[in-house]
C-alpha cells in the first residue's frame, strides 16, 4: 500500500497463490517465464503530461456537473490535515483554496496562479511574492499577504506534509504591504517555489477553524457544499472567484473503491473523469485512448525496511541481502501483468532525472552470502513482511516472500485488513520489519519529498535508513540551480541509495487523471492535480 502521499495497490487485479508464487522461485530463473495470467499485450506508452485527444474543443459551453471519480476519500479537505497529491483530496483542495502557483507542463517550468509574481533575489535566498488585488475568500475577506501568512504559520504548526521541510529551511515570512510577501530563506534555494504549489500555497482562511468544527473556505474557483462520507463531495462553482466565475455549475466527486468499476463508469458515460492509479487499469484507460493528465511517480511501489534497533534491517548487510534477492519484474508480472513498469532504479528511464547510474542488481548468490555475514553475528534470519490484503498487495507479497526465502529468509506475512492499521503500523508505531510503502517522488520539484522521505530531519522517513552522506547530497540538490546539476546530484543519490537501501524498490506508479472526449480546459498542476477552474463540458455524444 502507499501511504504517506497516496495509497498504494488498492484495486481488483488478478491474484496468483501461494503455491503458484512460492514455486516459481526455487531457483534463480524460477520465474522468468512464469504468468500471473493472461498477458495485457504490450505495454502502453507512459508519457508524462497531457495525453490524448488533449484539451480543445471550441467554444466554452456553460453549465453543468462535472462528476469526478476520485481514487480515495478524503473526508477533510484541511491541506493541513491532508496529504495534498491528486489520489488523496488534491484535487478537490485545489478547486476550494486554489495555488499560489502551478507547474507549467509546457514549458516544465512554474507559473502565478492565484498569486501574480513570484520574483528571487540574486542568490535565491529571498522570495518576494505579489498578490492579485481584489482577491476574496468565500466568505467575503480579502486574500491579502496577512491572510497568507497565517494560513502557512497554520501549515507549519499543525505539522502537515512538509512542515519540516518548511521549518528547517524558511527562517521568515513578512508581510511589507498588503500584496506582498517575503520568504527569507536559511540557504539557496532555487526550487523554492514549488512549495507554493503544494499544501503552503493553498491559502486556508480564518473562518474555516472557526465555530470548533473546519469548514473548507478558500479563495478558489468553487466554494464547498456538501459532504456525504462514502458517497460524495459537490462544491460549487464561485461567482466571485478571480478569474471569473467558472464555466461549469458544480463539480461533483464520488469514491469509487474498485479502480476497474471507476473506468468501466468512466467509459459507460455515468461519469465525466476518473482518477486511477492501479497499473493495469491506468495501461487499458491508456490504450483506451482515453485524454488526461498523466503522472509516473518515482519510487511509488516499494517496500520501506525498518532500520531501527531490534529490527533485522538495523544490519545494512540484511537490507542489501533484500534488494540483491529481489526481482522486480516477477513482482509486476503476478501482480500488474503486461504493464512493462517494473524497475528498481530511483527514476527510471521515462523521468527526466534518470542517470546512468545502475541501481543494485538481482543477484540472489550475493543476497546468500550477506545474509550468510549476518547469520554468523547472530541474526536469526527472521522477517515479518506488512502489507494490505488487496489482491495486488496479496501477490506482492507472496512473491517477495518466495524471493527472499529462496536466499534463506525465514518470512511471515502480516497482512492487515485496512489502511488505517497499515499507517498506524509503519507511520505512526513504527512497528513493522518491511512494509509495501509507497515513497513518491514526482517529476516536477522532487526536492521537497526527497528530503521529508530521506533527509534525517524529515518528517516521512518511516524509521527507512538515514545517512549523513544521503542527507547532505539532499542538501546539495537543494542549492542546485540547473536541471543538469540536478541531475548529477540525483545520480550521486542512487549510488548512496545503493549503499543505504532504505527501502526495496519495485517500480514507478502510474497515476491518470482521465476523462471524456467531452471534457475540455482542464489544466494539470503538480502531485497528479488537475485544476477546473477554466474546466467545462459539451453535449455528449
Amino acid at each position: 500500500m502507499q501511504v504517506s502521499g497516496s495509497l498504494r495497490r488498492v484495486g481488483a487485479v488478478v491474484a496468483v497463490a501461494a503455491m503458484t508464487a512460492a514455486c516459481a522461485w526455487q531457483s534463480e530463473n524460477g520465474g522468468a517465464g512464469a504468468s500471473a495470467g493472461p498477458p495485457a499485450g504490450p505495454p502502453a506508452e507512459y508519457k508524462v503530461g497531457m495525453v490524448g485527444g488533449a484539451n480543445g474543443g471550441g467554444a466554452p459551453v456553460k453549465g453543468g456537473t462535472l462528476t469526478f471519480a476520485m481514487f480515495a476519500e478524503a473526508a477533510l479537505l484541511d491541506p493541513a490535515e491532508t496529504i495534498v497529491a491528486g489520489s488523496t483530496g488534491g484535487v478537490e483542495m485545489a478547486a476550494v483554496y486554489d495555488v499560489l502557483m502551478r507547474w507549467d507542463g509546457t514549458t516544465g517550468g512554474l507559473r502565478p496562479q492565484l498569486a501574480k509574481d513570484l520574483k528571487a533575489n540574486a542568490d535565491s535566498t529571498a522570495f518576494t511574492l505579489t498578490l492579485r488585488d481584489g482577491v476574496t475568500f468565500s466568505d467575503g475577506t480579502p486574500l491579502d499577504a496577512q491572510a497568507v501568512k497565517w494560513s502557512i504559520e497554520r501549515y507549519v504548526r499543525k505539522g502537515a506534509d512538509e512542515a519540516a521541510l518548511w521549518k528547517d529551511n524558511v527562517t521568515a515570512v513578512e508581510t511589507p504591504s498588503a500584496r506582498t510577501v517575503v520568504f527569507r530563506l536559511a540557504h539557496t534555494w532555487p526550487t523554492f517555489p514549488y512549495l507554493l504549489a503544494t499544501g503552503p500555497g493553498m491559502i486556508v482562511a480564518k473562518s474555516s477553524d472557526m465555530g470548533g468544527k473546519f469548514r473548507p473556505v478558500g479563495a478558489g474557483a468553487f466554494a464547498f457544499e456538501r459532504y456525504r462520507p462514502k458517497e460524495e463531495t459537490v462544491l460549487t462553482a464561485r461567482a466571485g472567484y478571480w478569474g471569473g466565475k467558472p464555466h461549469l455549475d458544480r463539480i461533483r466527486l464520488v469514491y469509487v473503491d474498485d479502480p476497474n468499476a471507476a473506468l468501466d463508469t468512466l467509459n459507460s458515460r455515468r461519469i465525466q473523469a476518473a482518477f486511477l492509479r492501479d497499473p493495469v487499469v491506468v495501461q487499458k484507460a491508456l490504450k483506451a485512448g482515453h485524454s488526461g493528465y498523466l503522472n509516473m511517480v518515482a519510487l511509488g511501489n516499494v517496500a520501506a525496511i525498518n532500520a531501527r534497533p531490534g529490527h533485522p534491517g538495523a544490519d545494512p548487510r540484511v537490507r542489501k541481502a533484500m534488494h540483491h534477492a529481489i526481482q522486480p519484474e516477477v513482482v509486476y508480472q503476478r501482480a500488474y501483468p503486461g504493464t512493462g513498469l517494473a524497475s528498481n532504479a530511483l527514476f527510471p528511464e521515462f523521468s527526466q532525472w534518470h542517470t546512468g547510474v545502475e541501481p543494485l542488481p538481482y543477484d540472489p548468490g550475493k543476497a546468500r552470502e550477506l545474509l550468510r555475514q549476518a547469520k554468523a553475528d547472530g541474526y536469526d534470519g527472521k522477517v515479518t513482511w506488512l502489507d494490505a490484503q488487496d489482491p495486488a498487495s496479496r501477490t506482492t507479497a507472496l512473491a517477495d516472500k518466495a524471493m527472499l526465502e529462496n536466499v534463506g529468509f525465514d518470512v511471515e506475512l502480516d497482512l492487515v485488513r485496512s489502511i488505517a492499521d497499515q499507517i498506524t503500523k509503519v507511520s505512526v508505531r513504527k512497528s513493522y520489519d518491511v512494509a509495501g510503502w509507497g515513497i513518491s517522488w514526482r517529476e516536477a520539484g522532487p526536492f521537497g519529498r526527497m528530503y521529508a522521505t530521506l533527509h534525517a530531519k524529515g518528517d516521512l522517513t518511516v524509521a527507512m535508513a538515514t545517512t549523513p552522506r544521503m542527507s547532505a547530497l539532499i542538501e546539495e540538490l537543494r542549492g542546485a540551480g540547473t536541471a543538469e546539476r540536478q541531475r548529477a546530484v540525483m545520480g550521486r543519490v542512487q549510488r548512496q541509495w545503493n549503499e543505504d537501501v532504505p527501502a526495496l524498490v519495485f517500480g514507478p506508479q502510474p497515476e491518470l487523471a482521465a476523462w471524456r472526449d467531452t471534457v475540455h480546459g482542464v489544466v494539470g498542476t503538480v502531485n497528479s492535480i488537475v485544476l477546473l477552474d477554466d474546466a467545462w463540458t459539451a453535449p455528449g455524444k
